[in-house]
């Protein structure tokens, strides 16, 4: 099963919306895949909620696709802080990750997937080498509720593609 975590816990993203366009392409596969929002998520109380969340999208799942907005040059706190207070051996121990970042400058969040790539790496998760930085993705939405630019949806499809194949 795969995981798609929309990264940042801000209302009406474009990460989220990134994140839904790959849970549609891996529905065209038929290829069961789960999406996590981190707009209702409080990863500081192990509470019930939490439990649903780790029994339910992150122990399970066999794959991740993280989608990273770009805060301050590296990966939102809220996601951080799922990494760690979720139990690593069950929800991330020798599973494997795809990594795709958003922002609306021009590296698309470079930085920060090298950054949770060392930390998936450090959970001996084995991380997908093609990462993919979607830069001006507020331009790329324009409003929509989908990228459609062509070059950046063949990008998407081939890195996907790729991580069916990992």
């Amino acid at each position: 099963m795969y995981t798609i975590i929309s990264g940042t816990n801000r209302r009406d993203s474009n990460t989220l919306i990134v994140a839904a366009q790959y849970h549609q392409y891996l529905k065209e596969k038929n290829i069961d895949a789960k999406l996590l929002s981190l707009e209702n998520v409080n990863p500081l109380i192990k509470d019930e909620h939490f439990g649903l969340i780790e029994n339910g999208f992150l122990c399970p799942a066999d794959k991740f696709i993280f989608i990273a907005p770009e805060y301050n040059g590296s990966i939102p706190g809220i996601l951080k802080l799922l990494i760690d207070e979720a139990d690593w051996k069950t929800a991330w121990k020798n599973k494997k990750a795809m990594l795709v970042g958003v922002s609306t400058g021009r590296a698309g969040n470079l930085r920060g997937l090298d950054h949770l790539a060392s930390i998936l790496h450090h959970m001996r998760m084995q991380v997908l080498p093609f990462m993919l930085p979607i830069s001006q993705v507020d331009k790329l939405i324009n409003g929509k509720e989908i990228i459609t630019d062509e070059m950046t949806v063949k990008v998407m499809k081939s890195q996907l593609d790729e991580f069916v194949n990992f």
